[in-house]
């Protein structure tokens, strides 16, 4: 039975070689399997009627001109019609632009001139973020919910388009990215670099045509696309999708009615189960705290079934990626043996660089590297190991659309890719992220000081929701967001709002350079009213808060 089911692998696995035969694989194999629908029901579809709606679109495509190379972009929230508007287009040769829901007016209208876009995919809500002026070039504006054209360019109206069939090679989708940095990149990834993805997925957590995800990140990004999007396709499994913002207890509704056996997610999700609905419900209960102190390994078993209950009862695999994981957190994760991974990537790779998979994670480590991928270390310091991480592989981009320079600064001639993320690795193969190199600042005595490790300690800190440090005339200052419950911005106004305030942010202070070595210890604590600006990986976008931030607290005491 193994090597009949090896055999399989690897005949599927060297057929699927551009998402075109993934489309011809998917929709012959389960034709009549289930492949996406809401929670609450509508835009259902089969993969028989998937192929039907995207070979319908196809065909509106060519009527109106839109040949193979054309870029079409979507602007959507989750919804699974957005599968759709994308297959309409990469197993014909079209390449997609996906664009973050969260864009401005003026990012989409960037993006949209800069890929030279055709057409749209784009949801009602989102339609205000379409200027006049950007809609007035495209030749096809399309509703998402119903494929009705919001606007259409009759002239253009020739029948005269045209389909290719892909090569692994060929350009699938550029994905415009700004990450924490801020300087917008349009990352071309080729079939052959989706289709990497999908196999490294395999190879890392088997899957069948009965596993159910929920899509609760955004589809536009790569993480989201290539293991709840892709994946899912390849392994006959059903996807579904919540209309709504996903809040606590639209999720957990969500959670209950589907019983999920498969998710993606990023740290700061499962970082605040564990802050609201972990810590004080331990804490709150004698039961519970006597069990912390006296029998830890029965109260890890007994919350750890409580967790896995709560996200639906059935889930095997809960994937963590886009940023850096509280140690903290997933110290419980691991002794309550809730099923979570570890990946490790950038847009740029499609996304996978390494992985933990359920069962072998290590506290603080992003895994040993993918599924085809290689990866070392460049410029490792003697001293420290640290080096920097570069990827080579199947998952690496084509390049930068229209940016040879930049291409050229991260791409070298014989494709390793320059993540610009520093590590370190064991004796083991386990990767361990230690900071961005752009992050990184340089102390006065020429250290290394990594502000991503002095963040990690802030955040356990009780009452912390988020936190930043940034470099100030020198010295180091904590940007903290104070979780609601403890500190009310709406009662500033109130005569002990400021006391409470610098009593908040005395402890963190005091906290922080009690636990750092001598280099890292911050000189200032400022609290942030706003919640930070993030991407859709929800990282703090740095970019923002490099200059003296907006003094919050000062702007609350003016009249």
């Amino acid at each position: 039975m193994a090597d009949k089911y090896r055999r399989f692998t690897t005949s599927k696995e060297s057929y699927v070689t551009t998402l075109a035969k993934l489309f011809d694989y998917c929709t012959d194999s389960f034709a009549k399997r289930p492949l996406s629908r809401f929670v609450d029901g509508g835009q259902e579809y089969t993969y028989l009627s998937f192929k039907q709606k995207c070979l319908e679109l196809s065909q509106r495509f060519n009527r109106y001109g839109i040949s193979a190379g054309d870029k079409v972009a979507i602007l959507s929230q989750n919804m699974p019609n957005w599968t759709v508007a994308m297959f309409s287009c990469v197993p014909f040769g079209r390449v997609t632009v996906p664009i973050l829901p969260d864009s401005s007016q003026s990012e989409v209208d960037n993006i949209l001139n800069h890929s030279d876009c055709k057409a749209i995919f784009i949801s009602q809500r989102l339609l205000p973020k379409l200027s006049e002026k950007a809609a007035a070039k495209l030749t096809l504006v399309i509703n998402l919910e119903t494929f009705e054209l919001i606007r259409k360019d009759d002239a253009a109206f020739t029948c005269e388009g045209r389909v290719t069939r892909p090569q692994p090679d060929d350009l699938a989708s550029i994905i415009y990215t700004s990450g924490t940095s801020g300087n917008a990149k349009g990352v071309m990834l080729s079939h052959r670099n989706f289709c990497q993805n999908i196999m490294a997925a395999a190879h890392a957590q088997k899957t069948h045509k009965r596993d159910r995800w929920l899509s609760i990140l955004p589809m536009s990004h790569t993480y989201e696309m290539a293991f709840s999007l892709l994946y899912p396709l390849y392994a006959g499994g059903c996807v579904y999708y919540i209309q709504k913002p996903p809040t606590p207890s639209i999720l957990m509704a969500a959670m209950a009615k589907v019983r999920p056996t498969i998710m993606c997610s990023v740290p700061l999700i499962i970082e605040k189960v564990y802050k609201t609905a972990v810590v004080p419900v331990v804490e709150k209960s004698r039961i519970l705290s006597w069990m912390r102190d006296r029998m830890p390994r029965l109260l890890y078993w007994f919350i750890g079934k409580r967790l896995k209950k709560s996200f639906g009862g059935k889930i095997k695999f809960f994937g963590i990626g886009g940023s850096k994981l509280d140690s903290t957190v997933e110290d419980f994760l691991l002794k309550a043996r809730f099923p979570y991974a570890i990946g490790y990537g950038l847009t740029e790779t499609a996304p996978l660089i390494t992985n933990a998979i359920v069962g072998k994670t290590k506290v603080g480590s992003i895994g040993v590297p993918a599924y085809n991928v290689e990866v070392k270390l460049r410029n490792v310091d003697p001293e420290t190991g640290e080096g920097e991480i570069m990827a080579k592989g199947d998952n690496v981009m084509l390049g930068y659309y229209r940016d040879p320079e930049r291409t050229r600064a991260v791409l070298s001639d014989d494709g390793w890719f320059r993540t610009n993320d520093l590590a370190t690795v064991d004796s083991k193969g386990r990767y361990y992220i230690k900071g961005r190199l752009g992050n990184m600042i340089v102390g006065p005595a020429g250290e290394n000081i990594y502000p991503e490790e002095i963040e990690q300690l802030i955040n356990t800190i009780r009452g912390v929701n988020e936190s930043l440090v940034v470099e100030r005339e020198g010295k180091l200052v904590a940007l903290i967001k104070f979780d609601d419950s403890v500190l009310n911005w709406n009662q500033e106004r109130e005569d002990n709002f400021f006391k409470m305030l610098e009593e908040r942010k005395k402890t963190v202070l005091e906290y922080v350079n009690k636990h750092v070595s001598k280099q890292s210890k911050i000189s200032d604590v400022e609290a942030m009213k706003e919640d930070f600006e993030k991407t859709a990986t929800q990282k703090i976008r740095r970019f923002k808060y490099k200059e003296p931030s907006r003094k919050e607290e000062t702007k609350s005491e003016e009249p």
